[in-house]
């Protein structure tokens, strides 16, 4: 009896302890704040993405749209559009990691960086990985050992975080960066 009840204890633990086990690294305002500080402000955007839509972004990027409802951030100062931002997450393997895309205002990649991380550290892509996206635009050597480097230990991190990448690029491509024309 005793041991059941340790058991049950133990196992009630686990499941408590188990979302714990993330990791979150910036909240989404001080994400935002940290990639416009010289921001007037941050406007918050929404997009409704209509069935000729998702077919051109899943043309273009070869990914699969999964949401028709598509939000990002514009950062605008006195000078005009400093920039825009989406945070998006996914899941790796079985949790979720949360991410920020900075996208300059002519259309290449700012940078990107993981907000939230829930799977082991060991799954986390680097900074240095992170890196390799600075300036791209979506080309077809937009991939996972074309263009962008492979990750040993983070292949489903890598993979998955490629495919949002691509994702938002056609996005941006079809439809904001062509409003803006």
């Amino acid at each position: 009896m005793k041991r059941s009840i340790i058991v049950l204890l133990f196992l009630l633990f686990l499941l408590w302890a188990a979302p714990l086990s993330g990791k979150v690294y910036l909240t989404k305002d001080d994400a935002l704040k940290q990639a416009f500080p010289s921001a007037d402000a941050i406007e918050r955007q929404n997009l409704f993405l209509m069935d000729e839509d998702l077919k051109h972004i899943e043309a273009l990027s070869k990914v699969k749209v999964e949401s028709r409802l598509f939000t990002y951030y514009k950062a605008v100062s006195k000078e005009g559009i400093i920039g825009y931002a989406v945070i998006g997450s996914h899941i790796v393997r079985t949790k979720p990691e949360v991410y920020i895309i900075v996208i300059r205002p002519e259309g290449e990649l700012g940078y990107v960086e993981i907000l939230a991380f829930y799977e082991p550290e060991e799954y986390l892509p680097p900074r240095r990985w992170l890196a390799q996206f600075i300036g791209k635009r979506l080309t077809e050597g937009l991939w996972i050992k074309r263009d962008i480097q492979a990750i040993t230990g983070a292949t489903l991190s890598a993979y998955g975080l490629t495919r949002e990448i691509r994702q938002v690029l056609a996005i941006f491509e079809l439809k904001i960066m062509k409003e803006k024309r």
